[in-house]
């Protein structure tokens, strides 16, 4: 049972009027008595709280900083009308607010009969949330008390990544159509398929003639190639402590997985087989390699609820898992770090496994603070933090180079540039036939 302000106003202005009018305990006691009254005959006409049924429905799922809802119905199965406020209980992050004016509803809701009411949310965090329980307050008609109890009514809201780069994928695909020849761009190199025969053009390279379809027509014929489709993908994402370092307002993994989202979108549409392997000590997420239908969705269910791990990375685990995982001959995307000790110590004693049997692409996120303290200059301490910026740049570059030396394709961008380039990477592979 709780009392309302109404309650404490008024027990405030008879004690008042009481003193003014009634001095004396008898009308103390009969003026609280009318009052207790009132209360206890408010209490019982309140519909009871343990008696209601509740339901959930509306959305699952949505991205970071995307609206949603979920609907809360009511059922009062009492004989008395409900006069609740209802507190639903979610995380403040999934709150447009932030605070817990979101979830206070009032709602009236007749005998036998059923209410139902919206919560609206814009996540700020990705991965799933729950609510905690339905708080709710059962006034009676006079406003002066009511019933309070709780219900926990089990749901799920998965908050998925944003995918941020996917502005970037009209132009990538656009690319990824004149590869594979449905433009007047034609593309040829080694290890790419067959695609058809038309005829010569002057300017054409002589070496694409194909002799005995010339010799079945009038007229010389050349081949036309296509990238090779069906290949496997495999992304490796490392969540290790060096995955939770901020790079300018988000951490490494996030911008991470912004890349590997737009690399799957642009792999699926090139028809070649995507995977996903999530790891740090042990497998955090994992999604096989699918021959059919489109692979983005899988991913970004298992990348929602990813979260850095603050342990040392096992690149020999990491590795093994990885050679389990992926067929001969795949592209093997790691997204780690660039950061000297965890290459040099980890990376490299374990890279021959790789390269032996898969083409490598590593891919790492710069952190845009070091390019801004390299561009420092006016005082002392400027001078000093420019040369300490260069210097990290320099060690990047010269453990990139020994990962070049290995045969592994690296890209090192800033966060808003690695998600492109990483698929201009991949494209590139594609063009040249090394895919």
């Amino acid at each position: 049972m709780t009392l309302t302000g109404r309650t404490a106003l008024i027990a405030a202005l008879s004690a008042l009027i009481t003193g003014l009018v009634f001095p004396g305990a008898t009308g103390l006691l009969l003026v609280n008595g009318l009052l207790l009254l009132a209360i206890l005959g408010d209490l019982a006409l309140a519909a009871p709280v343990r008696t209601l049924h509740f339901t959930r429905s509306g959305d699952t799922s949505v991205r970071v900083d995307e609206q949603a809802s979920v609907q809360l119905t009511v059922v009062n199965p009492s004989g008395r009308p409900l006069r609740a406020v209802i507190r639903d209980a979610w995380p403040p992050s999934t709150l447009p607010t932030g605070g817990r004016a979101a979830v206070r509803h009032r709602l009236t809701v007749p005998p036998g009969e059923q209410g139902r009411i919206t919560t609206e949310f814009r996540p700020a965090r990705r991965g799933d949330h729950a609510p905690d329980r339905v708080t709710v307050r059962s006034h009676g008609p006079l406003g002066l008390a009511a019933r309070q109890g709780s219900h926990r009514i089990p749901w799920r809201l998965r908050v998925l990544p944003p995918f941020t780069s996917r502005r970037h994928l009209p132009a990538k695909l656009a690319r990824l159509r004149e590869l594979d020849g449905r433009t007047s761009i034609l593309t040829r190199g080694e290890g790419t398929e067959f695609d058809s025969l038309r005829e010569y053009i002057p300017g054409d390279d002589t070496r694409s003639i194909d002799w005995r379809a010339t010799a079945r027509r009038s007229a010389v014929a050349v081949r036309t190639w296509r990238p090779e489709r069906d290949r496997h993908i495999l992304l490796v994402l490392d969540t290790g402590r060096t995955s939770a370092g901020r790079v300018g307002d988000i951490p490494r993994l996030d911008a991470a997985m912004d890349a590997a989202l737009l690399l799957t979108a642009v792999a699926g549409r090139a028809g070649d087989q995507v995977g996903l392997l999530a790891y740090d000590r042990r497998v955090r997420a994992s999604v096989q390699s699918r021959t059919a239908g489109n692979p983005l969705s899988a991913v970004v269910t298992a990348l929602a609820g990813l979260e850095p791990e603050l342990v040392e990375t096992d690149a020999r685990g990491l590795a093994a898992a990885a050679l389990r995982v992926a067929p001969r001959n795949s592209l093997i995307v790691l997204l780690t770090t660039l950061d000297a000790a965890p290459v040099e110590e980890g990376l490299l004693p374990v890279l021959s496994r790789l390269t032996h049997r898969h083409t490598v692409l590593l891919a790492a996120v710069s952190d845009p603070h070091i390019q801004r303290m390299t561009e420092a200059r006016g005082t002392p301490e400027a001078v000093y933090r420019a040369a300490a910026g260069t210097r990290a740049q320099s060690e990047r570059r010269r453990v990139a180079e020994r990962l070049r030396g290995h045969g592994v394709t690296v890209v090192d961008a800033l966060p808003d540039e690695l998600a492109p380039a990483l698929t201009d990477a991949y494209l590139s592979l594609k063009a040249t036939g090394r895919l």
